[in-house]
């Protein structure tokens, strides 16, 4: 890993600058200039050290519907149900497990009723039961991995 990317990662959990230009304000902070951190900022993504740059909403008080679900896929038919599921707009993450309900993935949608649609389409399309399993509580829990120099 690179210093500008270790940098980046260390710097960039649990909070972005909210500002006209936050990627410059990152870069004066960690003594780089703003082209080196939007790059740095992709670089991170195109290497495979964070599969996602963005902000998490809070679905629900934006008046939308999020689940947790899960399939219990067939090992022969995994990466083309994988496909499939992934195909819908809706679906933010998707992980293989090893365990009896192997493919667990995250729903959001505008509403309740058009979450259920779309896990009725999932079904319907990979001919595999879907269970919902929507948020009771929410907790919050900060989590920081910060990278050593080497």
């Amino acid at each position: 890993m690179k210093p500008l990317q270790r940098d980046l990662i260390n710097n960039l959990q649990g909070g972005f600058p909210i500002c006209d230009r936050p990627f410059q304000e990152l870069a004066t902070r960690l003594g780089y200039d703003e082209e080196t951190v939007i790059k740095g900022v992709k670089d991170l993504i195109t290497d495979g050290y964070v599969s996602r740059f963005g902000p998490l909403y809070n679905t629900e008080k934006l008046g939308g519907a999020v689940t947790l679900a899960a399939m219990k896929v067939p090992a022969e038919r995994f990466d083309q149900v994988a496909e499939q599921v992934n195909a819908f707009e809706e679906v933010a993450h998707n992980y293989e497990r090893e365990d009896t309900l192997n493919m667990w993935f995250v729903i959001l949608a505008e509403n309740e009723n058009a979450l259920l649609k779309v896990i009725d389409q999932i079904e319907a399309t990979t001919g595999i039961t879907v269970l919902n399993f929507p948020k009771e509580k929410e907790f919050f829990l900060e989590l920081r991995l910060e990278v050593p120099e080497e």
